[in-house]
């Protein structure tokens, strides 16, 4: 629905709207503005293991842990082969991390679409709905207090 709503505005905008100079005075300022957990996107490798001190890129991009884009979570499930994916409802973050309030339901669909897991799939946290970031790096994020991710997350790189 967002997305649906989003290109409605991209076209209302485009037909020179009432919106439009808003639009236009946004991209003249740097492009649209990012979402808080935007330093978050990304492939991450670690959490469920301790991380490896170095991994080359593709390695690390065909095994994460964690993945984060602009709507939703994907996590690795050690009992599944897809991952599992969290819609996010909002996020709220700061200069040492951040907190993700995902949307609550009762089968969470895996990231092909095979399906799913039944139940809230979490982080083993105090709630599944709810999941803390902690920033200990520039590319190091840890998950305190959730059992199912005890150890820190590195962001993979691309190269």
């Amino acid at each position: 629905m967002r997305r649906f709503a989003a290109v409605l505005i991209a076209v209302f905008c485009l037909l020179g709207g009432p919106l439009h100079a808003g639009a236009q005075q946004q991209a003249q300022q740097g492009g649209p503005a990012l979402p808080p957990h935007a330093w978050l996107f990304g492939s991450w490798t670690g959490g469920i293991f301790p991380p490896p001190s170095s991994l080359p890129g593709p390695l690390c991009l065909s095994n994460p842990t964690f993945i984060v884009t602009r709507d939703v979570v994907l996590r690795a499930v050690v009992t599944d082969l897809t991952f599992a994916q969290r819609e996010i409802e909002t996020v709220r973050s700061g200069p040492t991390g951040a907190e993700f309030k995902f949307v609550a339901n009762g089968t969470v669909p895996s990231a092909l679409g095979l399906g799913g897991q039944s139940g809230d799939v979490g982080f083993g946290c105090e709630s599944a709905d709810v999941l803390h970031v902690v920033k200990r790096g520039e590319n190091e994020i840890m998950f305190p207090g959730c059992a199912d991710f005890p150890y820190p997350l590195i962001r993979c790189s691309s190269r």
